[in-house]
Formats: structure tokens, sequence, C-alpha cells
């Protein structure tokens, strides 16, 4: 799927990126942005540098591809990551199949992706991620994407399956922080589903009653503890463990907290789309606090 001329752009891409890269790294002083992942190591430039066409990528050493893969990541060069490791959509390695099923996810998420497109991507990450967990089960990364894409496939197949769904989510990222207690993105995303069933409007816990004997139920204190908790491992990771941090205080009332937070959100450099868009949203809560 990686014509020769896509990968030339790729490599002449590449010098602005990875200056801008380093200049970013600098001037916040940490070492890489997004999701806290690892900054382009020499291994990790040289396999950049060898790529000129997709035979030469095929011959990449396993590392050399990972290291790769990580980098454009870092960067969030969605597409080009995409490129790179849906050649290796029938490996057996776990390490290569949690990566594709994550590209696949953030290629689903751009602006230019048309409805059918997305829904396509989408089911592909939860297959790709399916078969990372069959052939790793002690992947902990491959436990965390299993359960996001879980949850994205919930979005099309209803609302009963979507909640009870839930549960599995749950045990996924339970057992992804099991097995790497120092990765602050699992303890975030589980944050984040104690913080989306803490806010549930009460009709909608009666409707996931009359399914469910016992729907999945949380509060704003044990969605709070997991976004403390992921800060505690990884400080200033992602701007959106900040912005949740300041709106489960303002839901428990604390505004003093709560404008701290907020304040610090709006303050993150904003290198993503996302970060734009949590930065947009910080401002918005900001003022209407005063």
């Amino acid at each position: 799927m990686t014509s020769n001329g896509g990968l030339s752009c790729l490599v002449l891409a590449f010098t602005s990126v990875f200056l801008c890269h380093l200049l970013t790294c600098a001037q916040s002083g940490r070492a890489a942005f997004l999701l806290g992942l690892p900054a382009l190591s020499c291994l990790g430039y040289a396999a950049y540098r060898k790529v000129q066409s997709s035979a030469v990528v095929c011959a990449l050493e396993r590392g050399e591809v990972l290291e790769l893969a990580d980098y454009l990541y870092s960067c969030a060069e969605t597409e080009k990551l995409y490129q790179l490791l849906v050649q290796y959509k029938d490996s057996n390695d776990a390490e290569f199949l949690w990566r594709l099923a994550r590209a696949s996810r953030d290629l689903s998420l751009l602006p230019n992706i048309e409805a059918g497109q997305k829904k396509q991507l989408t089911f592909e990450a939860f297959e790709y991620v399916k078969k990372a967990l069959e052939k790793d089960d002690l992947c902990s990364a491959a436990h965390k994407w299993y359960a996001v894409c879980l949850s994205d496939v919930g979005d099309y197949e209803g609302v009963k399956v979507k909640i009870g769904n839930s549960y599995i989510i749950r045990d996924h990222l339970e057992r992804a922080i099991e097995l790497n207690p120092k990765d602050a993105t699992s303890i975030h995303i589980l944050g984040y589903w104690c913080f989306a069933f803490a806010e549930l409007p009460w009709y909608q816990r009666k409707v996931a009653a009359v399914i469910f004997s016992s729907p999945p139920e949380s509060t704003y204190e044990e969605a709070l503890a997991f976004f403390l908790k992921a800060e505690e491992v990884d400080p200033n990771f992602y701007s959106k463990n900040l912005l949740m941090l300041g709106k489960t205080y303002l839901a428990m009332k604390d505004k003093e907290k709560a404008l701290l937070w907020l304040t610090k959100t709006k303050e993150y450099p904003a290198h993503t789309l996302e970060d734009k868009e949590v930065h947009n949203e910080a401002v918005d809560l900001l003022k209407k606090l005063g």
C-alpha cells in the first residue's frame, strides 16, 4: 500500500519534523509529547534514513521498525505510521499488531476521513488488537488498546452492547495496569471510564438498570484517584489528563482546585489537534468560572 513516491515524501519531510520535535522537547523540558512515548533514538533515526522504498521497509530489522513506528506516533504522523505498519498486518507479532490497531484507530479519527472509511478502520483496528492479544496475553499495550478499540466498536452496535462491553473494557484496563503500573495512559483511560459513569444522567441510569440488573457504576472520587495517579506516574504527560482533573474537581464543587488544573491545561503546549481542542475547552470552562 506504500508507494515509492509516498516513501520519498516521507523521507523528505523527516528533516523538518525531526528538528521541530527536538526543538519542542528542548523548550518543554519533556522527553516526548503526545502520550508520553519515548523520543526517537539513534536506532529510530537510522531506520528512518533507510526508508527509500517499500522493499527497504520490509527489510528493516524488527527493532528498527518499532523504533520508527514509535517516533512517527510521537510526531502525530498518523498517515505515514499507518502506511508503515499496514505492511505487517499479517504478522504474528503482538508488538506490530497493537501498534497497527492504534494507527488504524488514529487514522479513523482524522477529520478528512469519511464515515464509511471511519467505520471500516474502527473494525479493522479491533481485529488487529484482538489478534495481538491472542498472540501475547501478557502484553500490557494490547490489553489497553483492546479496551479502547472495543469501546469504539460499541459506538456502532447499540446501547445494550456498549454498556455490556463496559465491564470487559474495565477488566482489560485493569489488566493493562497490572502488567505495566507505570503506563500513565492506561491509568488515565480507566479514570475516564470512571468519570463517564459517574456523570451518567439519572434517566440513563434507569435505562441501563432496565437492561442490566447491575449496570456499571463509579464515582467522581474514583475517577479523581486515577487521574491523580496518572499524573504522579508521569507528570504533564497528556493535556487531557490535566483537563479531566479540572473537570472532575468542578463536578465535585471544588472550584479552587478546578481553576488550578484548568489553568495548567490552558498553558499546556498544544502539539496536536487534540491538544488544541482540549485547550479550547479549558478556556471555555475558565470563562464560565469567572
